[in-house]
């Protein structure tokens, strides 16, 4: 049996939620996407999930617990600390940038305005942690 790539995205606004879903549906429908409102929440369900995600997206500019505080949770947290992490934001202020990188982070992305360059991005990145997983299950 073939396990699907899992992500899991971590933001606010609905709409961006509804446009990440819809693509990644589209990129490839086998890949399982989960959706959180805040950090606040995401943190809930990744500690309460069986099935941790491959890959998380995480926003920057959220209620309750912003980005920044939820990604130096997760990599505080032993289960979830290993798992990749993508910031996924409107901010593309240096300072963010650069101190989410020094925590750990794959790579920040600032949500572009074009939803083919969110393809296109989404698309590589799929890619390389569909391939990860493939080998990591065959090794």
């Amino acid at each position: 049996m073939n396990d699907p790539l899992r992500c899991f995205l971590i933001d606010d606004d609905i709409d961006d939620q509804k446009i990440f879903s819809i693509i990644t549906e589209e990129i490839d429908a086998d890949i399982v996407c989960l959706f959180a409102g805040d950090g606040t929440e995401g943190l809930a369900k990744l500690n309460t999930i069986e099935q941790l995600p491959d890959i998380i997206f995480l926003d920057v500019n959220m209620p309750k617990m912003d980005g920044v505080e939820c990604l130096q949770r997760l990599k505080q947290a032993e289960r979830l600390k290993d798992i990749p992490v993508f910031m996924y934001s409107t901010t593309a202020d240096p300072e963010t940038v650069s101190a989410t990188k020094k925590m750990g982070i794959e790579d920040y992305i600032v949500k572009p305005n074009n939803i083919n360059d969110l393809v296109n991005i989404l698309s590589d990145i799929y890619s390389k942690y569909k391939k990860r997983k493939k080998s990591a299950s065959s090794g």
